[in-house]
């Protein structure tokens, strides 16, 4: 039985995203900065899916830039303000839980004569608004608060924070990587400015991510080179790519609401089995407002790596916080920043769902958890 939940850290791509990519990786091959027909082509497959993205986001096309990853569009939004508009401040806010393609970013520009505050979380992992609004200053020209958490899965009150930043003048940028497709996103409403997120946490291709840059935001090129992507973003297009972010983009956006309580109804099934049947067991993140098909619990006296291998040999993909650090022997920062002892942290599990998932995987992996748990305890020189 292969059972996959890290659907936080990848997912598999559509088939349908596939097929709307593959004349682009073999007949329709044309650089789309040529004049001729097969690189006018490709250039129509890059317009398609720019409108298909502004589409499904509701903005405008020309506020649409495509990066190769989420990373990358971390990086442009928030080097790009901060460089473009260090004459009026060189202070930025962002948090404690980021993903480290924000945190790692901002340390960056510290070293370039920037002022970084990252606020703390409640226990729940939720922004304080009254913090937020405390650590303002007259110098301060960017905040970037990610949407939701990649590992514990707190939704941030992003509208009103919005609003208290544009109150002061300030730009507001927003890491949506594990928002897209999982939440209802309407940019015009939302009314951020800058926005990020990657192709394949919605079952698009790795290699592909966007950067939404709302029109009159004052933001410098990150890299530097010929006039693609109007002059903003250098480097021949990633064609097959862009056409697959465009399509799963367009797929992911469909049924949203639909989807989200069907992975809500997984979600609190789960939540609610491990909960019952396996004691001293955390509960991460807040138990409601959180990504619909997220859950990270911590189990006490063990550790989570453990608890992974585990459930690999019983053929269930997990995870026990972010892929990106997955190599760490150091607790997660961001279990740490809600208040979580190292010794705590250390044995997390985050399960992630898509709707490929069903009830009877759900029923699998609460049937061979409360086991795992229990003979990891029996062997723990921590209990």
């Amino acid at each position: 039985m292969d059972i996959y939940f890290d659907n936080s850290a990848t997912t598999q791509i559509n088939k349908e995203v596939l097929e709307e990519m593959m004349p682009y990786l073999t007949d329709i091959y044309g650089n789309p900065s040529s004049i001729y027909s097969l690189g006018r082509r490709a250039k129509k497959g890059i317009d398609l899916a720019r409108k298909r993205i502004a589409s499904s986001l509701n903005c405008n096309i020309n506020e649409i830039f495509f990066t190769n990853s989420g990373t990358e569009s971390d990086n442009w939004a928030i080097k790009g303000v901060a460089l473009a508009n260090k004459k009026r401040g060189r202070h930025i806010i962002t948090t404690s839980i980021e993903h480290h393609a924000v945190l790692n970013t901002c340390k960056y520009l510290e070293t370039e004569g920037f002022e970084v505050t990252y606020l703390p979380v409640k226990k729940n992992g939720v922004v304080d608004i009254d913090s937020l609004k405390k650590e303002i200053r007259e110098d301060t020209v960017l905040i970037s608060v990610m949407y939701a958490n990649n590992e514990i899965g707190t939704i941030q009150p992003i509208k009103e924070i919005a609003k208290i930043t544009h109150e002061k003048g300030i730009y507001f940028h927003t890491d949506a990587v594990q928002a897209v497709g999982n939440i209802d996103i309407d940019l015009k409403d939302l009314d951020v400015d800058l926005l990020t997120y990657s192709g394949h946490k919605i079952n698009g291709p790795k290699g592909i991510g966007v950067l939404y840059i709302k029109q009159g935001t004052k933001i410098t090129n990150l890299l530097h080179g010929g006039e693609q992507e109007k002059g903003k973003r250098a480097g021949t297009e990633n064609v097959p790519g862009i056409i697959g972010i465009g399509k799963a983009t367009e797929l992911a956006t469909e049924g949203i609401k639909q989807k989200a309580i069907y992975l809500e109804n997984l979600r609190d099934k789960c939540i609610n089995g491990i909960m019952e049947n396996i004691p001293d067991t955390i509960l991460n993140g807040d138990p409601v407002n959180r990504l619909p098909g997220n859950i990270n619990v911590c189990f006490k006296y063990i550790e989570g790596e453990s608890i992974l291998l585990m459930l690999d040999q019983l053929g269930i993909a997990a995870s026990s916080g972010s892929a990106c650090t997955s190599a760490s022997l150091e607790p997660s920062h961001v279990l740490l920043a809600i208040g979580l002892p190292h010794e705590i942290a250390h044995g997390s599990l985050r399960l992630s769902f898509s709707k490929e998932n069903n009830e009877k995987e759900i029923e699998y992996l609460l049937t061979v958890l409360p086991n795992i748990v229990e003979n990891l305890r029996r062997m723990s020189p921590l209990k």
